[in-house]
């Protein structure tokens, strides 16, 4: 599952673990974004470390949870039909999903190299901001015409929760307290993260 988990949050949390569950895998990879092209000009937020920090924090008591900071150590933009193309030569013959929101497949379209993506892995979507069975189910039904790929509903609850989200409310002095592990939460804290944001 890849992000730029600025900050991880619950929803990440919650869609790692049924997507384990749900489809049996071995472990769940997060592999938070190190330049993704679609989200520049990031200032007054998380370092890239201090982002790996919070990723790492969250995940530390899942066993079967497992960070990767494959993007951060790559130059330039960070693209995940690269990702998943090191991801089949680092894990020859295993089965590789791709967890996404419904949000991500509705511009599928306008990532990078798209078919590689579906040609490397089955993409796991899950529900977000209330979209409607029927405009995932239409653009299911595109990607599998478009681009051959083989797609997964996850069954999970809607987490109506954004990193967005929760940077406006720090930056605002409203509570993000169960939003995410006491762990990151103290981390924020401790360096006075999103505070300063101007949203």
């Amino acid at each position: 599952m890849g992000g730029t988990f600025d900050p991880i949050h619950i929803g990440h949390l919650i869609l790692g673990e049924s997507a384990w569950q749900q489809l049996g895998l071995d472990y769940v990879i997060y592999l938070p974004a190190g330049n993704p092209p679609h989200k520049q000009h990031r200032e007054g937020r998380a370092t890239d470390r201090q982002r790996m920090d919070m990723v790492q924090l969250a995940t530390a008591e899942n066993p079967h949870f497992i960070v990767s900071d494959f993007e951060m150590n790559e130059d330039g933009f960070t693209y995940t039909y690269r990702t998943l193309e090191h991801m089949r030569k680092e894990y020859p013959g295993a089965e590789i999903y791709f967890i996404i929101g419904a949000d991500s497949l509705f511009d599928f379209d306008t990532w990078r190299e798209p078919q590689k993506i579906c040609d490397n892995c089955t993409l796991v979507v899950a529900t977000r901001y209330h979209t409607s069975a029927e405009e995932l189910d239409a653009a299911i039904r595109h990607c599998r015409e478009t681009y051959h790929a083989s797609i997964v509903k996850l069954d999970t609850e809607n987490i109506d929760c954004s990193s967005r989200m929760l940077r406006e409310w720090i930056s605002r002095g409203h509570s993000i307290r169960y939003y995410m592990p006491n762990g990151v939460l103290e981390y924020i804290r401790k360096y006075g993260l999103y505070r300063t944001l101007d949203c």
